[in-house]
C-alpha cells in the first residue's frame, strides 16, 4: 500500500518547478492530485501526463473566490482534500529604498496571504476527510535574512507564524500544519539572471556545496505530509545544504610530527 493511496492532494504553483516535482511524487505514491496554478498550458499538460490521477484548476492564490472554486473542483473530481501543499511563491530583488510599495504588496499577497486563503478554504474539506496535513513552503530565508529581498524574507518569516498559529487552531481537527525551508534549489525561479547568480554564489559557500534538485525537496514534502510524520505539527523542516550553518571554511588538517 502506498502512502497516499486514494487521497486527494492539492498543490499550488503545481505546474512547474518544485510544484510539478511534488505532483509527480504524490502521484507515484498513489494520490489523486489537483494541480493549481496560473500557468494554464503547463498545468494542463502535466495533468494530462498523469491521466485520471490528476486535474488542473486555474488558481490565483490571492483570490479567495478562486480558492473556493478550486476546492470544489477537487472534491467533485476526487472527494475531500486531505493534503494541501502551499507551494506557490515569487521572488523580487531590490533594496528597501528601491522597492515600490506595489511590488511589496504583490509579493506579500502571493507568498503569505495566498497561504492564509488556502488554509482558510481547505479546512472544511479536510474536516470532511477526517483530518489531513498542510505543508507550507517557506525558505531558508524564513530563518535568517538576505540583503535586497525585504519583501521575500518578510513573507517567508510570516509563513512560520501563520504555520504555528494554524497548527494550534487545527490540531484538534486532526489537521497537522508544518513548514519546510529549502535552500538553493534548481527551479525555473532560480534559473535566470540575478536569481541564478545569487543561487550559484550561495551554493559555493555551503557545507554541501551544490544546488539541490527539486526531487530532494519533494521527498521531504512527502514525508511531512504522510502519516510517518503524524506526531509533528507546527514544526519547521529544513532542507538547505547547510545554509543556516553559515559559510563553510576551507582548511588544512593539522599536521603532526612523526615520532
Amino acid at each position: 500500500m502506498k502512502r497516499f493511496d486514494n487521497r486527494t492532494v492539492l498543490i499550488t504553483g503545481g505546474a512547474r518547478g518544485l510544484g510539478a516535482s511534488h505532483a509527480r511524487g504524490f502521484v507515484a505514491e498513489g494520490a489523486n492530485v489537483v494541480i493549481a496554478d496560473v500557468l494554464d498550458q503547463e498545468g494542463r499538460a502535466l495533468a494530462h501526463e498523469f491521466g485520471r490521477k490528476a486535474i488542473f484548476s486555474r488558481l490565483d492564490v490571492t483570490n479567495d473566490k478562486g480558492w473556493a472554486s478550486t476546492v470544489e473542483a477537487a472534491e467533485d473530481a476526487f472527494g475531500p482534500v486531505s493534503v494541501l501543499v502551499n507551494n506557490a511563491g515569487i521572488v523580487r530583488f531590490g533594496a528597501i529604498t528601491d522597492t515600490d510599495p506595489s511590488a511589496w504588496r504583490q509579493l506579500i499577497d502571493v507568498n503569505l496571504t495566498g497561504m492564509f486563503l488556502g488554509i482558510r478554504a481547505i479546512v472544511p474539506s479536510m474536516r470532511s476527510a477526517g483530518g489531513g496535513a498542510i505543508v507550507n513552503v517557506s525558505s531558508a530565508g524564513g530563518m535568517m535574512a538576505y540583503p535586497n529581498t525585504a519583501a521575500y524574507t518578510a513573507s517567508k518569516w510570516g509563513v512560520r507564524g501563520l504555520t504555528r498559529t494554524a497548527a494550534l487552531e487545527l490540531g484538534r481537527d486532526h489537521i497537522r500544519v508544518n513548514s519546510i525551508h529549502p535552500g538553493p534549489i534548481r527551479t525555473p525561479m532560480t534559473s535566470g539572471g540575478e536569481a541564478a547568480a545569487a543561487t550559484a554564489a550561495e551554493a559555493k559557500r555551503l557545507a554541501i556545496a551544490r544546488v539541490a534538485e527539486p526531487e530532494e525537496v519533494t521527498r521531504m514534502v512527502l514525508f511531512v505530509a504522510s502519516d510517518e510524520a503524524g506526531f509533528s505539527t507546527g514544526s519547521e523542516f529544513v532542507i538547505d545544504g547547510g545554509v543556516l550553518l553559515g559559510p563553510a571554511l576551507q582548511y588544512e588538517p593539522a599536521k603532526t610530527n612523526a615520532a
